[in-house]
């Protein structure tokens, strides 16, 4: 986009995205999750599919997924996955984790 000569867009919305869903459970929801060894344990496992998966699609040697080299910093881990993708990561299951135990923590206070 515009932005790309000014900033790494994609790296600075990954940060974003990873600071607002820690944000959201420290502010509003309160889960607790974070502490848990089960998150911790399920991120594990997650990560470990993301990066064989993500590793193949974004290996610089055939690329099924190309960056534009302007929006994300260029440092990538391993198998040339760049790392913005595991903050994207993060936010994305920890919010659905964290969404979907505040859901189940409210239908257990009504019951």
């Amino acid at each position: 986009g515009s932005w790309s000569g000014a900033w790494h867009e994609y790296t600075v919305w990954a940060v974003v995205a990873v600071v607002g869903v820690v944000a959201l459970e420290v502010g509003v929801l309160h889960t607790g999750l974070l502490r848990t060894p089960a998150y911790w344990i399920s991120m594990v496992i997650s990560y470990g599919f993301m990066i064989g998966v993500n590793g193949w699609l974004t290996k610089l040697s055939a690329p099924i997924v190309v960056y534009d080299r302007g929006a994300i910093t260029g440092w990538r881990f391993p198998w040339d996955i760049p790392v913005e993708d595991y903050l994207f990561a993060f936010a994305l299951l920890t919010l659905a984790m964290l969404l979907w135990d505040a859901a189940g923590r409210r239908i257990q206070a009504r019951t």
